[in-house]
């Protein structure tokens, strides 16, 4: 019984650390300007690719604002809920190939991320290559 006991909570361990170490889950980005959070931002994956949705605003003057820079089918629309990463596919230790979109100026850019620590997430969204772009940090959201 007590190995049976023990086999359970081996597994619920080790279960839990595995959903940790995934990019899969809810981040919490922050202004790079300010230091101040801003959103939160749903990470799932589908079909086998990596995309990001914003499930939660958390600045009060900003709930119910809407991509006015945005082109195309999200020009206009709510940021609450607008897929801003799409189809990043597992590269390694990173996922790369998408793009990420900045409601703040409607730009779109190719990105990675990837995991610097189980509640760490590396961003890095650019133009061309690489070195021409800007790296966030997010932290996982506890439930």
């Amino acid at each position: 019984m007590k190995n049976w006991i023990l086999t359970i909570g081996v597994f619920f361990f080790a279960l839990s650390t595995m959903q940790s170490q995934s990019v899969v889950g809810k981040w919490k980005t922050i202004d790079d300007e300010t230091g101040e959070a801003k959103s939160v931002v749903e990470v799932y994956e589908k079909s086998g690719k990596i995309y990001g949705k914003i499930v939660e605003i958390l600045r009060a003057d900003h709930k119910k604002d809407v991509c006015v820079k945005c082109d195309g089918a999200d020009k206009n629309k709510p940021i609450l809920g607008m897929v801003i990463m799409n189809g990043l596919k597992k590269d390694g230790s990173e996922y790369n190939g998408g793009t990420i979109l900045d409601p703040t100026n409607g730009k779109k850019y190719k990105c990675y991320i990837s995991l610097e620590s189980a509640d760490k997430l590396k961003l890095r969204g650019y133009v061309g290559i690489s070195l021409m772009g800007r790296t966030q940090y997010w932290t996982r959201v506890k439930n």
